[in-house]
């Protein structure tokens, strides 16, 4: 059995691709092996006919347990359900901590993964990212009584801010001063009381997943900063670098599941009947000075 609460941990790992030949065959042969091997996952799985997908099961809600259930859902979870659907592939998910699902593309345990992760620069030069198949920004959950000390992000200079070392929600807050306060594969409880107790000030992190995890967790004395919205995102299916040909196939799919109402079907269900599956019309603040 399975708790449904929520973690809000984000990760990045790396993975190499190498080639080799002789000069005098490097032209014709290295372009054969590269649209080999760009083709060669696509190919494979559907030869398996089989997806695995890597994601954490505890990240309310794109994927979690709800309470008294031991089926995986949540909104990542269904969208990659849909798309395995009509890429006629049968699905099955590896469950991993935040910070060790990027290793698992890079070794082979899972062919892609889906846990809200963040598309970014540095990591489109590691991984290959469908399209987004959401959109949000940033806020930061702060006490209840005094906001923690914060009435904009330069007040986190000196603060702790709770989350997982590698994401991009710590990189926002050590660039603006805080000390990284950092856990394993936790339910969001205990982040929650950990800033009501004051052992941390603040934890940054998604708008729809920690207003949802306020909703779930209402006698805890914390609130969503009610001035700070920062940072856009776009969340997207992580695979190997080399692997376009499914890439190409997975975004097919997503165009799909976007043009019939699909996405915002499913973004309704899990996101208080909001649809994160486009942009938010919002005045957010872009951080200058972080390349992530």
């Amino acid at each position: 059995m399975r708790n449904g609460l929520i973690v809000i941990l984000m990760v990045i790992s790396t993975i190499m691709l190498a080639a080799c030949g002789s000069d005098n065959e490097n032209a014709g042969d290295n372009s054969d092996t590269g649209e080999e091997n760009e083709s060669s996952k696509w190919e494979e799985l559907q030869e398996k006919g089989e997806i695995v997908i890597g994601t954490s099961g505890t990240l309310y809600p794109a994927s979690y347990y709800p309470e008294d259930s031991n089926e995986l859902t949540g909104y990542d979870v269904e969208v990659m359900r849909e798309v395995a659907k009509r890429l006629d592939l049968d699905l099955s998910f590896e469950e991993f901590g935040v910070d060790s699902l990027f290793s698992a593309i890079e070794n082979g345990r899972v062919d892609a993964v889906i846990n809200d992760m963040e598309i970014t620069e540095s990591r489109q030069e590691r991984f290959s990212f469908s399209d987004p198949y959401k959109y949000s920004y940033s806020t930061m959950i702060v006490r209840e009584d005094d906001l923690s000390g914060i009435e904009e992000l330069e007040d986190l200079e000196g603060k702790k801010h709770g989350g997982g070392a590698t994401t991009v929600f710590a990189q926002i807050a050590e660039h603006f001063g805080a000390e990284i306060v950092s856990y394993g594969n936790v339910t969001n409880d205990v982040y929650l009381r950990d800033v009501e107790n004051g052992r941390t000030d603040a934890i940054i992190n998604d708008y729809y997943l920690q207003s949802l995890a306020l909703k779930a967790l209402p006698n805890i004395n914390v609130k969503l900063h009610p001035d700070l919205q920062f940072h856009p995102t776009n969340s997207g299916i992580v695979m190997a670098k080399d692997a376009s040909k499914l890439q190409e196939e997975i975004n097919a799919a997503l165009q799909e599941m976007r043009e019939d109402g699909t996405l915002t079907e499913i973004s309704k269900e899990f996101f208080g009947g909001k649809d994160a599956s486009k942009k938010p019309e919002k005045d957010i603040r872009e951080i200058e000075g972080l390349e992530l």
